[in-house]
């Protein structure tokens, strides 16, 4: 390599630390920020790595660096060595690196008063959670145990209990939260994420609409999609559907992120989406699903979460529209007496089991009489269905006002 090559590497090394040293003086956190976003792939990052490889001597400059803050060298150096790892391809030792500038980081934190940093924390918060994704998968693929992740969560909580106070920084928890809750739902810990809501919902010092729109939506989607796994469907609702008013219109990939899990949770409370919006956001995987729900198709539905049972197994919402099969009863149910109401008004209301268990056939469902009535007094007593039965003549006898009541939003098990 030419003199001229090395001494440019020299200049931009040193270009590089000077602009971090100035940006911690000035209290510049928006450039500080850009300096530490390792998986960016800034054009900066990715030639101040080959600057690094070529100048190999760069710890030198470090030193002189470190005449402003005595700790600064302690977040530089393993910086700059993650630097290289990741650009290496080495994602094991980029993490290991960025954990001990992360930490030595931290800790300069906690002694700024002010909240200019909380940005650049946060860019720290998002960097060691995909840095640790990288790692493991690197790990996993060497037949390693990939455990990075997890260690990144016990740094992410230590961020959380740095933010979580009285003082200004506290407007940065919700973001280091949602970063929590990416980790713990990747490893498959959603319960760890109960403790970090309470202290988010609780704390009489953190006033919700006080945090970044961008930050409550990931929030209410991440808790909405609590909600769905604990059947909270109400609950999930409300959270999801909070997130998808709020949610940047322009963020198409985000919106469908989220209708992913409000449209199961929609259906489980009564409410069908239009075919219009599954088509406009490509989730089409529910088209034979709200089809089946309309026309009362129990072979429609189990084809639907037959074909799609991996996608859904793999989003954590296959026993949702599993326990649709009630509605899609019901429905069938209720075709069945509007077509006797056209021929005999007076009759409607008594359905004989022969005549369902035959229309269930039509469908290819195999049930005989006494698993028809089973399923009838289900929905009679999930107040899908009003009336009793009259058992001598195997008949269920309707209510004549309103037979089959409508969700109105709530679910099935309510």
């Amino acid at each position: 390599m030419s003199f001229t090559s090395m001494g440019e590497a020299h200049r931009r090394i040193a270009d590089f630390l000077n602009r971090f040293s100035e940006a911690v003086s000035t209290q510049d956190g928006a450039s500080l920020k850009s300096l530490l976003s390792v998986s960016s792939n800034s054009s900066l990052l990715l030639s101040l790595a080959d600057d690094l490889n070529l100048y190999q001597d760069w710890s030198r400059l470090v030193k002189q660096a470190e005449r402003n803050s005595h700790t600064l060298g302690e977040i530089l150096v393993p910086h700059l060595r993650c630097v290289q790892s990741y650009r290496s391809g080495r994602f094991v030792e980029a993490y290991a690196a960025f954990e001990k500038s992360a930490n030595a980081f931290l800790q300069e934190f906690r002694n700024w008063e002010t909240a200019w940093a909380v940005e650049a924390m946060h860019v720290v918060a998002h960097e060691i959670r995909i840095l640790a994704e990288l790692a493991d998968k690197e790990l996993a693929s060497l037949g390693k145990n990939p455990e990075k992740l997890q260690g990144a969560g016990s740094f992410l909580m230590k961020v959380f209990g740095s933010l979580a106070g009285k003082g200004p920084k506290r407007v940065g928890a919700l973001y280091v939260t949602c970063q929590l809750f990416k980790a713990y739902f990747k490893l498959g810990t959603v319960h760890l994420c109960r403790s970090v809501i309470r202290s988010i919902e609780t704390a009489k010092f953190f006033d919700f609409e006080e945090f970044p729109s961008s930050d409550k939506v990931t929030y209410m989607y991440y808790t909405g999609r609590l909600e769905v796994y604990n059947e909270n469907f109400v609950a999930a609702d409300q959270k999801l559907t909070y997130a998808l008013m709020h949610c940047n219109s322009r963020h198409e990939a985000n919106l469908r992120m989220i209708l992913k899990y409000l449209i199961p949770v929609k259906l489980s409370i009564g409410i069908l989406p239009k075919m219009s919006l599954l088509d406009k956001f490509h989730l089409t995987e529910y088209t034979n699903i709200v089809k089946a729900l309309k026309q009362g198709d129990l072979r429609l539905l189990r084809r639907a979460l037959q074909e799609h049972e991996d996608q859904f197994l793999r989003t954590g919402v296959y026993l949702v529209l599993e326990k649709l099969e009630l509605q899609v009863y019901q429905r069938l149910v209720k075709k069945i007496y509007i077509f006797q109401k056209q021929k005999d008004p007076s009759k409607a209301h008594q359905i004989k089991l022969d005549v369902i268990v035959k229309a269930l056939k039509w469908l290819e469902i195999d049930m005989d009489v006494d698993e028809v009535e089973c399923m009838m007094a289900i929905l009679i007593y999930k107040n899908l269905m009003k009336g009793y039965f009259a058992h001598k003549s195997k008949v269920v006898v309707l209510s004549k006002q309103e037979p089959f009541p409508k969700l109105n939003g709530k679910p099935v098990s309510s």
